[in-house]
């Protein structure tokens, strides 16, 4: 019925759009693996069930819970609502202090203890991470 040239196009088409959709479905996923969520202290109070993923959790470093000992930082994250204890083990940005915003990053232990991996601090006094900011206003 079609002949040679039009069989071997369409074949050519089909291969094309199959590796267009094979590399798509591939970089989705590995960006999925990067993904890592914000979640303020309250929400994490609401949680079912604690996950082994990395997440991030924001909020305000409450004033007079800063702990420093030589191998360790420990401080509370607070959105005002409620708060999470989080121990951290590395070098503290310049700008992290009690009452100033901070995101930590790591993993929940249960609803009530983070062990952060990273901390990230705000650049100036008029910053607030966006997320951080659309929380607090949300409480």
């Amino acid at each position: 019925m079609y002949g040679k040239k039009v069989k071997l196009r369409f074949f050519f088409v089909l291969l094309i759009l199959f590796i267009l959709i094979l590399s798509v479905f591939l970089i989705l996923k590995s960006l999925e693996e990067n993904v890592v969520y914000f979640q303020s202290p309250t929400e994490i109070k609401t949680l079912s069930e604690i996950d082994k993923k990395k997440i991030r959790v924001g909020g305000m470093v409450k004033t007079n819970s800063v702990s420093v000992n030589e191998k360790e930082v420990k401080f509370i994250i607070t959105d005002l609502k409620n708060e999470i204890n989080v121990t951290y083990s590395g070098a503290i940005p310049n700008l992290f202090s009690e009452g100033k915003g901070v995101v930590a990053e790591g993993y929940l232990k249960d609803k009530n203890f983070f062990l952060a991996t990273k901390i990230l601090a705000k650049h100036d006094e008029n910053y607030m991470p966006p997320e951080v900011k659309a929380a607090l206003e949300e409480k």
